[in-house]
């Protein structure tokens, strides 16, 4: 279970940082992403189109936040 932190760039989009790969990619999918419901499986941009997975929060936690993710 790798850390990773999420955040949205100076754009507005929605960024993936894995420490231990020392990678950052933009999220390409997001399988919930309201104001109610945030996180489940997402997909990063990183040449392999990588599917993680964060457990599904509600309400939908303040960005940036540091969290762990399963491979999908």
């Amino acid at each position: 279970m790798p850390k990773v932190m999420m955040r949205k760039d100076g754009e507005g989009v929605l960024t993936c940082y894995i420490p231990k790969k020392d990678l950052e990619a933009k999220v390409l999918s997001i399988e919930f992403d309201t104001p109610e419901k945030w996180g489940g499986t997402f997909t990063i941009d990183d040449g392999e189109d990588t599917e993680l997975f964060i457990e599904p929060m509600e309400p939908a936690p303040t960005l940036p936040i540091e969290l762990r993710a399963n491979k999908a």
